[in-house]
């Protein structure tokens, strides 16, 4: 289910970064959760396929789920700005955007229960890329301070999985609208044989990229627990 929206609260200090995730992705607010951080929740609403036509065809599959990541941030920043302006605590918010690369071609969510089987009866027994963009900005003082997008690949490697299984899955709701038709913290896990990389990154928001955003801005990833 979609996580509602939450308003922003007063930091607890100048220094204690408030944390937003622009996401309704009940995946990446968990794994923020079990890393110790409290976000709170924006939605940002974009219109991926248009961000997508717009970029073109030249663009590479990297630069499609970073540009889908900081649209998502950017959009929520600019909702949240007129609230924020007196605020002279640091706002980190974060956007980000998964996709498998499968066959030389970018795949995104199936939606429906007759694309998750035709996606899976293409994907079993394949290793594809899953393709995880990230946006990070630091917002003071009702303006965008600073801004940094990067993106992480991780191998993932597909079971064979018998076609009952395929529609089981399918009819399960689950990979409907999840990146690449799979979950890895779920049912989908039955169907993984093997990841190559980032974990985090494949279930929905890097770790490792969010740390390295916040070194470089001098905060540290304690900063962000409890």
């Amino acid at each position: 289910m979609p996580v509602p929206p939450t308003s922003p609260s007063p930091h607890s200090s100048a220094d204690q970064p408030l944390l937003i995730l622009a996401s309704q992705s009940p995946s990446r607010l968990g794994i923020l959760r079990a890393a110790g951080a409290d976000p709170q929740v924006r939605v940002s609403g974009v219109d991926e396929d248009a961000i997508i036509a717009e970029l073109g065809s030249t663009a590479t599959p990297p630069q499609v789920v970073q540009a889908l990541a900081d649209a998502k941030a950017r959009a929520v920043a600019e909702e949240l700005l007129p609230e924020l302006i007196d605020d002279l605590g640091p706002t980190l918010i974060v956007g980000g955007d998964s996709m498998l690369l499968l066959d030389g071609q970018l795949q995104g969510k199936p939606h429906t229960v007759e694309a998750t089987i035709a996606r899976w009866r293409q994907q079993r027994g394949k290793t594809a890329q899953l393709l995880t963009g990230q946006a990070v900005l630091e917002v003071r003082g009702g303006e965008i301070r600073r801004a940094t997008t990067a993106y992480s690949a991780t191998n993932v490697t597909f079971a064979a999985a018998s076609d009952a299984d395929i529609a089981a899955y399918a009819e399960s709701g689950e990979p409907l609208e999840c990146a690449g038709a799979f979950t890895l913290e779920a049912r989908g896990g039955w169907f993984i044989d093997r990841i190559e990389g980032d974990p985090s990154a494949v279930i929905g928001l890097s770790l490792p990229l969010l740390r390295a955003a916040l070194a470089d801005w001098g905060f540290h990833a304690s900063d962000l627990w409890g």
